[in-house]
């Protein structure tokens, strides 16, 4: 018998009699806890709905797609129903499973009545990516390819569930996206039509951030929180900036704090670092750096906007 074949009894042992701890790592009540598996299989749902042309199954041979799609969306509705009927009960543990499972009905119902909407205002984010990137050719390219449009979708159907109270999933759902996008967009977050993420990677936006209509940021920007040292007792609190109307922000911006404002038609610079509220129509930058060349025994300095005001001296 090998060495490992002798041991594995005891090391079960030692991690089940672990599990009895009653820590928050130890729940182990698989059958009422909400599905993240199903969650994401929801997402995927949810995006053959809201685009049907571009997110459907290719291994399904079908001659009347009307039905196609209603089964898909009966079928997601079902899963959805499920899983928001056992995330209730963290929202009001005092609820009984019949209350749950009606309220459930309810927000489901509430939640397929909304995704009109919803695509009425993707619509407007497709042609302001398309608008305000020339590197795209079609529309199409932007709907099957661009992660910010994969993220803002996820993140404007779960808003939707977030604004319905739904604990736990529009968290699970804008997750999902972040981790294939790079882009981390809290459910909370209020975002208004034509928005246009241009490349993603880094972004990060908190819950309560407010974004306007037209607005474009680029990759690696922040819009969050001063501080979070409060912890728990800054919940509730407006903690992330406003950002209005046809304003834009370059890569590597942060902008933060809760009663920060960056004014419509303003244009925040790469890297800029804001804690105060900017007005309307300000563009905002850093000032040029220096760029240090040495080659051959000579060192040059550059002023990054250009070759003015250089000197030499060697070293």
């Amino acid at each position: 018998m090998d060495y490992i074949e002798k041991e594995i009894g005891n090391i079960v042992s030692e991690i089940l009699e672990d599990y009895k701890k009653e820590r928050n790592v130890d729940t182990i009540d698989i059958f009422r806890q909400p599905d993240k598996k199903e969650i994401i299989d929801i997402v995927k749902g949810l995006m053959r709905i809201v685009y049907p042309g571009y997110y459907y199954d290719r291994n399904t041979k079908i001659y009347n797609y009307d039905y196609n799609l209603s089964v898909v969306v009966e079928d997601v509705m079902y899963h959805l129903n499920k899983q928001v009927a056992l995330a209730l009960q963290y929202k009001d543990p005092t609820l009984t499973e019949a209350e749950r499972k009606e309220q459930s009905q309810q927000i489901a119902i509430a939640f397929f009545k909304k995704i009109p909407a919803v695509r009425a205002v993707l619509e407007t984010d497709v042609l302001a990516t398309f608008d305000g990137d020339p590197a795209a050719k079609f529309k199409e390219e932007i709907i099957m390819s661009y992660p910010g449009l994969f993220t803002i979708t996820v993140n404007r159907l779960a808003h939707e569930l977030f604004l319905l109270e739904v604990p736990l999933i529009p968290r699970i759902m804008t997750e999902y996206a972040h981790n294939l996008t790079g882009i981390d967009i809290h459910p909370g977050a209020t975002i208004g039509n034509y928005f246009f993420i241009d490349h993603g990677t880094g972004i990060v936006v908190g819950e309560t951030a407010i974004i306007g209509e037209h607005v474009k940021i680029y990759q690696g920007v922040t819009i969050g929180a001063l501080s979070t040292k409060g912890g728990q007792k800054l919940r509730n609190v407006k903690r992330h900036p406003t950002i209005e109307d046809y304003v834009t922000i370059y890569a590597g911006a942060s902008i933060l704090g809760g009663e920060t404002v960056i004014g419509k038609n303003s244009v925040i610079g790469s890297n800029v670092f804001i804690t105060a509220s900017v007005p309307e129509n300000t563009k905002v930058s850093i000032r040029n750096q220096e760029l240090i060349y040495k080659q051959d025994g000579t060192t040059q300095v550059v002023d990054n906007g250009g070759l003015n005001n250089t000197w030499y001296y060697t070293i």
